[in-house]
């Protein structure tokens, strides 16, 4: 193609998403797949969507659904996200919510807002795929984020400017993270607060799997613990970042931003330069469905979930062989696995889909600098116990034959 020779530098750094191409995979006959990180769409609401859009398109309705509207969103659904972070401990107001195309496009706006090239942006070790495919467009530098470490805040400094930048913010999911299925206890949550008072950086909490807690006891979101500390979000560096892809629907593509007000201010006209306002009609649908059934919709979510989970634990201790490890989530979507050294997940993974016909997610992607080459992701949302069984016993078949 003659234009590629004049795309701007920022495009090298933007790659397929592993995780995209895999889905694919999910409409081949045969394949038992555990790499797709989706809700299981037997699970949707769909009839209480379907009498929502039908309620927006009635004749009282159907004007406003179709129009064009703000760019902050659609005002019942913010009043209704002031309520739900309410029962989180998060205090705040309309004009701190943004609504954004999913949370995706949150961190799109956040990396744009913050991140010059050359900056910093502190990441896990591993961390969510789409973070950095977010990322990468703004051309920043990436450091590991020591949750519970001992790693001083001057030594993120000092790297940061010895390669021309500093550090612009946090970035991490501390509840049932993708990929890991790892929380961040309530310890390494102040220290990432400590750590951003430190630095004078932003810390972006994506919290897009939050609701979906099987047992444990709950963590106060970091924003939470933040206003705790300082008594009104105004004065916090934290920006939460929702979703009800998880729990409602990911196809709407709703998600939420919230902040203090300045930075929403600037996130607002971020959105206005690239889609105007999030779908209308897909907002009201959303507020609707969610002022009517959420807590007892989500409910259900964790009870089968929950039972998916046991059953890919339960797999695992059964099939796998020694030297395998994996992560046992307190909720989420995800089991992260951990291969013996020097066994590459890539090239198990072109086996598995020749052979024994299962798919997962290599972890090498989730990692900043291209490590983990020995790591996996599996998710048990859309698998129920016997496929859950029958795909474990299929692996661990293949990593005993290595």
């Amino acid at each position: 193609m003659a234009l590629d020779r004049i795309f701007a530098t920022r495009a090298t750094r933007m790659k397929a998403s592993e995780i995209r191409e895999l889905l694919k995979l999910l409409d081949q006959p045969g394949i038992l797949s555990f790499a797709g990180g989706i809700p299981d769409p037997a699970l949707f609401p769909a009839q209480a969507f379907s009498k929502a859009f039908e309620t927006a398109l009635d004749s009282a309705h159907a004007g406003q659904a179709l129009q064009y509207s703000v760019s902050e969103g659609y005002m019942p659904l913010r009043r209704w996200i002031v309520g739900h972070m309410a029962r989180v401990g998060i205090a705040c107001s309309v004009e701190n919510v943004l609504i954004t195309s999913g949370s995706q496009q949150a961190l799109d706006y956040l990396g744009k807002l913050f991140l010059s090239p050359g900056d910093t942006a502190l990441v896990g070790w591993p961390t969510y795929l789409g973070a950095l495919a977010a990322f990468n467009a703004y051309e920043p530098r990436y450091d590991r984020l020591a949750i519970n470490g001992n790693r001083a805040a001057g030594d993120y400094a000092e790297a940061a400017e010895s390669a021309g930048g500093r550090v612009k913010f946090a970035y991490l999911s501390p509840d049932f993270a993708n990929p890991t299925g790892e929380t961040v206890d309530r310890r390494g949550r102040e220290g990432v607060l400590d750590l951003g008072e430190a630095l004078d950086c932003a810390v972006i909490e994506d919290a897009a799997y939050q609701a979906l807690r099987y047992d444990g006891e709950a963590v106060p979101p970091i924003l939470a613990l933040e206003i705790a500390r300082k008594g009104t979000i105004e004065d916090c560096r934290t920006i939460y970042c929702g979703s009800f892809s998880k729990t409602l629907s990911p196809g709407l593509r709703v998600g939420w931003a919230v902040a203090a007000k300045p930075v929403i201010a600037q996130m607002v006209l971020l959105k206005q330069a690239a889609d105007l306002h999030s779908a209308t009609i897909n907002q009201m649908a959303v507020a609707e469905v969610a002022g009517h059934c959420f807590d007892a919709h989500v409910t259900g979510l964790r009870e089968t979930y929950r039972a998916r989970r046991d059953a890919m634990l339960r797999a695992l201790e059964r099939n796998m062989p020694e030297g395998v490890t994996w992560t046992r989530p307190e909720g989420g979507m995800f089991v992260w696995v951990t291969l013996p050294p020097g066994v590459d997940a890539g090239a198990l993974l072109q086996r598995s889909l020749d052979t024994v016909r299962v798919a997962f997610v290599p972890g090498q992607a989730f990692f900043a600098d291209g490590s983990g080459a020995n790591t996996l992701r599996l998710s048990f949302s859309c698998a129920d116990e016997a496929a859950i069984d029958e795909g474990m016993r299929r692996l661990g078949q293949l990593l005993r034959e290595r």
